[in-house]
């Protein structure tokens, strides 16, 4: 890598700075797989929830935007609901409330602690004076940063709440990414995107950056290729 091409990197956040991903599939695990059980409707496709419904319909994806493609592909409707919804509700809002609570609570009692491979590249790309971004479509990007020791690296983070507050469309747009570049005082032609998630690099891909790092924590290097991914690491290590 000869970093000084570039001008920005922004990278998502979990599964490719923190193992979060691990605790975000458990949630949406617990969620779903209560939700899938008790849901009565001999039209829907109510079998057990599944590590492959994560990669295929939530993974990097904004939470209520998750719940809204894995309930379309089991064929279940439920009304949209509104960002206040109790996470007892049974809406699109209800359901995506309900994981975060689950999120935090495994977050609160766990922690986080930092892939080490990614640690030794914020260093390298420190000291060469990269500037630096996050952009997650998780609501709990700040606190998992503080909780990892991250919160001090990044010019920006671009989360789920920010996103929502500046009317941005979730990934795979690449809108956040775009408004992160931006605010390292670059553009998308001249900036690294960092992704796990398909989604994500899709959004890189669509955005027109420089460069689409994919991270294979699981998705597959085919995967990430065909998603638009330049170039796929098992370790960000390899990149320092």
């Amino acid at each position: 890598m000869t970093w000084s091409t570039y001008d920005a990197v922004l990278f998502d956040l979990d599964g490719v700075l923190t193992p979060t991903a691990e605790v975000h599939m458990r949630a949406w695990a617990e969620m779903f797989g209560a939700f899938l059980a008790t849901w009565d409707d001999p039209d829907a496709d109510t079998s057990s929830y599944t590590d492959d419904d994560y990669f295929a319909h939530v993974d990097g994806k904004p939470r209520y935007d998750g719940v809204r493609d894995l309930l379309t592909a089991r064929g279940i409707r439920l009304p949209e609901g509104d960002p206040g919804d109790p996470p007892e509700q049974d809406t699109v809002c209800g359901l995506g409330n309900r994981k975060n609570d689950a999120f935090n609570a495994v977050l609160a009692r766990d922690g986080v602690r930092p892939y080490p491979g990614s640690v030794a590249l914020l260093d390298h790309l420190h000291d060469v004076g990269m500037p630096l971004a996050v952009v997650s479509s998780s609501a709990n990007a700040p606190a998992v940063l503080e909780a990892a020791g991250l919160a001090d690296r990044f010019v920006s983070v671009v989360d789920g709440r920010v996103a929502t507050d500046l009317g941005l469309p979730g990934k795979p747009a690449p809108d956040t990414f775009v408004h992160a570049a931006r605010a390292c005082g670059a553009t998308p032609e001249r900036s690294v995107v960092v992704e796990d998630a398909v989604s994500g690099v899709r959004a890189g891909a669509a955005g027109g950056f420089a460069l689409v790092i994919g991270v294979d924590r699981g998705a597959g290097v085919d995967t990430l290729s065909r998603a638009g991914a330049h170039l796929v690491v098992d370790d960000l290590e390899e990149l320092t």
